[in-house]
């Protein structure tokens, strides 16, 4: 076993702000769960968390940000990205999601426009606000009013889901108006931002990408990228037959979408595939899915690597 002091201390920031703070306590939580399991020999993890009043605090001591640089080598971000620059400022190295693609994340028309400059379109989607009473008139009265704008804008089936992850309200596929309301209901329930997405038939397949990773493997360069190689997990067909051409095909707008928001550490990214090729990006995500059961640790255990090899590879390119 490694000594202690030769350790590098990992620091993890989890909380902070508001409207994403329990996601981002999972997520912290996970990969702390993940080191601490499988890298403790390497890395010694530092809890971070921001409270809600933005109080810094260092495994549940009160602290002052500017402390860190004598209590960590390295920082991994799981909240919003603008802490990171607090850790720039210092000096510190970290691994967190770029500015913009958090932007893009929280932006489905942002993220739309930047789609079609790489030939791929998105599903046409609204974005309804969380109910306000003052704001939106009659509580009553709410989910029937955003289902007639929603059906004034595209035509069913719908997908219906809270706009920030929320493992307790359900995706709804809506079929009738009916359906509709009541899936809107359900948003207006938990008190969530609800997206509302025209559903698209056919193929999904969730692309996983990392810079550098398996170096021992072919792995496309990015077009004008001088240093580092993009790795693009293989394409699950579990929820869909894919073809070579159409593996092939997904492959290339990953690299090209990689390149092009500037994913720096990894990206998920979520595609359809029409039964006439035609493809749709549905989502992105710029953080790795690191639970055992997930579809990112599936996929890499298809390459006969494990998801903490792809955490230590982060850490050390971070490095």
């Amino acid at each position: 076993m490694s000594d202690t002091k030769s350790k590098k201390r990992v620091g993890v920031i989890r909380g902070g702000e508001r409207e994403h703070y329990a996601s981002s306590i999972k997520r912290g939580g996970e990969v702390i769960l993940n080191i601490v399991d499988n890298l403790g020999d390497k890395y010694k993890v530092v809890d971070i968390l921001i409270d809600k009043d933005y109080i810094w605090h260092v495994n549940g001591v009160p602290t002052n940000p500017g402390d860190l640089v004598y209590k960590v080598d390295i920082v991994w971000n799981t909240s919003h990205p603008s802490f990171s620059n607090i850790l720039d400022s210092l000096s510190i190295p970290n691994i967190s999601v770029s500015t913009f693609s958090s932007v893009l994340s929280s932006s489905r028309e942002m993220l739309r426009k930047h789609m079609q400059g790489i030939g791929v379109d998105m599903p046409r989607s609204i974005v309804l606000p969380f109910y306000q009473e003052d704001f939106d008139g009659p509580r009553d009265k709410y989910a029937v009013k955003k289902a007639k704008e929603v059906f004034e804008k595209f035509g069913s089936p719908w997908i219906v889901k809270s706009f920030t992850p929320d493992a307790n309200m359900a995706i709804h596929l809506a079929k009738t108006f009916p359906e509709l309301v009541n899936a809107i209901e359900d948003g207006v329930n938990h008190g969530k931002s609800i997206l509302v997405e025209e559903f698209i038939t056919g193929k999904v397949a969730s692309v996983h990408s990392v810079p550098g990773f398996r170096k021992d493997l072919p792995a496309p360069r990015l077009r004008g990228q001088e240093a580092g190689e993009l790795y693009v997990f293989p394409i699950d067909s579990t929820h869909g037959n894919f073809s070579s051409s159409e593996k092939d095909k997904l492959s290339k707008y990953t690299k090209d979408l990689h390149k092009h928001i500037g994913a720096k550490h990894y990206l998920r990214t979520d595609f359809v595939m029409t039964p006439r090729g035609k493809v749709y990006l549905l989502s992105i995500d710029s953080t790795p899915d690191l639970r055992s059961d997930s579809h990112f640790s599936k996929i890499c255990e298809s390459v006969g690597a494990k998801v903490h090899h792809v955490v230590d590879h982060i850490l050390e390119q971070a490095l």
